[in-house]
């Protein structure tokens, strides 16, 4: 009984993370300004994946976060699969790291995020700038980091309160870390 729930939860909230992703694409995709004037707009998709992967990361399989990168890349006019493999990386990185991640405070998981998110951001524009690919200022792509990094507490708060996506609890997973 508790495989089929486990099973059912994890549809479920594949399902809701797959709608809550195209959802923001189209978006982005409207002609509207997310922040102030001059401000690039968070990057949330980023946000809500790190943020579903480290608080349920049974809930965001990695090949359902290529699709959607994969998706994003197409609709938002970039090198396609880059961004997207970038995501994927620092995914497992963090998938890795999540059982260890879960009893440390808040702000050393927005620290670790906010890391994170500053090496892909760097990795995607070297690599860009690799293969001698336009880009748009470093200014620009930095202010955007550091605005998605400060919607990422704003994230945590809309997904725990709105979607009921919080850490998982000690009794909640089995002897290794995984759910049960």
């Amino acid at each position: 009984m508790a495989d089929n729930n486990l099973t059912a939860n994890r549809w479920l909230y594949g399902s809701a993370y797959l709608a809550l992703m195209v959802a923001l694409m189209l978006f982005y995709l409207l002609p509207t300004q997310l922040g102030p004037r001059g401000l690039p707009g968070p990057d949330l998709l980023l946000c809500v994946t790190i943020l579903w992967l480290l608080r349920r990361p049974h809930y965001v399989p990695t090949l359902l976060v290529a699709a959607v990168f994969l998706l994003a890349d197409m609709l938002f006019l970039r090198p396609p699969g880059l961004w997207a493999a970038l995501v994927v990386l620092a995914v497992e990185f963090l998938r890795a790291r999540e059982t260890s991640s879960r009893e440390q405070p808040f702000l050393v998981e927005w620290a670790i995020v906010a890391g994170v998110m500053l090496a892909i951001t760097l990795a995607y524009r070297l690599i860009l700038a690799l293969f001698l690919i336009d880009q748009g200022g470093l200014n620009l792509a930095l202010m955007q980091l550091f605005v998605t990094i400060l919607a990422y507490p704003v994230v945590v708060l809309v997904s725990r309160f709105l979607f009921g996506v919080a850490r998982m609890t000690p009794g909640e997973t089995d002897a290794r870390g995984r759910p049960r």
